[in-house]
């Protein structure tokens, strides 16, 4: 018996993956909260109403879904050209803190239709410089960018930690480490009165739209695929291999700042410590699900979105402790990875 690697992959197979592995993942998670002593299709049914069973809680899962979306295509961009982007956790933390430090310091009396875009701008240029350090660092001296950019997360939290605790620290939060508040019009329009779900949101499905056009129309998506399936081959055949991979990390970079600069803008006004739950980290889950797909990573962010906002009101009903959402999207990955292997090869006697 060996593996042969498939010389066409039919369109259902590439349809039916995804759904597949997230149909196990959801069946091994359902085995653990049977022998927690809850009946699993109640459990996964709370998890979908508290998802979506009413307005709020639908506002709430898109709005948690946002910055998923955007961390999720920093690392489909990135890992597409095998670029490991690990770092978006602390490209989302710069992109953050430049916002909250450009709104209270430099740019808050301007008016909202010239102050929101270049506050987008300027954090999406923060997470970019952020990445450029470890490409650098990979392309003049060969380190590898998996530890580089994930060490730097460290050294991007602890940079904010020190500027919410010093120049940035909020005179009015009680001695509470947070940053002075973006100013009022600085925040995103709503798209739902009376609800938290903004603006960024369908910035988001546009990014992930405009992603896709130019990695399956442009000459820089064909030269990013390239570096990716085969380096030595893409220098051969004339693409700027360190060029490209430049405007890679740029773009990757751009998209994760840009989510911890709509999460400032659009949901909390202020930085803290604990502004991201880990959306850096989950981001890398979303594009696996999505298999690095950038329309798929739209409904792979709601998709976890709806497993971390479910699992609340599943606790609450159950008595089931909320990590089973967190074990859920690591086993909706590891399905993934394994039906991403048999989608490229089969299985020959």
């Amino acid at each position: 018996m060996r593996f042969e690697r498939r010389e066409h992959r039919p369109l259902y197979l590439l349809i039916v993956t995804p759904v597949v592995a997230v149909i196990a993942a959801l069946a091994l998670s359902g085995v653990l909260i049977a022998i927690a002593g809850a009946p699993v299709l109640d459990a996964y049914w709370r998890i979908l109403t508290g998802a979506f069973g009413s307005r709020l809680s639908a506002t709430e899962t898109l709005t948690r879904a946002t910055p998923l979306m955007l961390t999720g295509l920093a690392a489909a961009v990135a890992f597409r050209a095998r670029l490991w982007n690990i770092g978006a956790e602390g490209q989302f933390y710069l992109g953050a803190i430049a916002v909250a430090a450009a709104s209270s310091k430099l740019l808050g009396n301007l008016p909202a239709p010239i102050l929101i875009p270049l506050l987008l701008l300027i954090g999406a240029i923060a997470g970019m410089v952020l990445i450029l350090i470890p490409l650098w660092l990979r392309l003049r001296f060969s380190v590898d960018e998996v530890v580089t950019s994930l060490l730097l997360n460290f050294i991007a939290v602890l940079f904010v930690s020190m500027l919410i605790d010093g120049v940035l620290k909020d005179p009015l939060a009680f001695g509470w480490p947070q940053s002075q508040s973006v100013s009022d019009h600085a925040m995103l329009p709503k798209l739902i009165a009376r609800s938290r779900l903004h603006i960024g949101f369908a910035i988001a499905i546009g990014l992930a739209v405009v992603v896709h056009f130019v990695q399956s129309r442009t000459v820089f998506g064909m030269q990013s695929r390239a570096a990716g399936l085969n380096p030595t081959g893409a220098i051969f055949a004339g693409v700027p291999l360190g060029k490209t991979l430049v405007k890679v990390a740029c773009l990757s970079g751009g998209l994760a700042g840009l989510a911890g600069a709509i999460e400032v803008m659009g949901v909390k006004g202020y930085v803290t410590t604990d502004l991201s739950p880990g959306f850096g980290y989950s981001g890398i889950v979303v594009a696996m699900l999505a298999n690095l797909n950038p329309l798929g990573v739209v409904f792979a962010a709601i998709f976890t979105a709806i497993m971390f906002v479910g699992a609340d009101s599943m606790s609450r009903g159950l008595g089931i402790p909320t990590y089973i959402a967190d074990v859920t999207v690591a086993l909706s990955l590891l399905t993934m990875l394994i039906a991403l292997f048999f989608n490229q090869y089969r299985i020959r006697r």
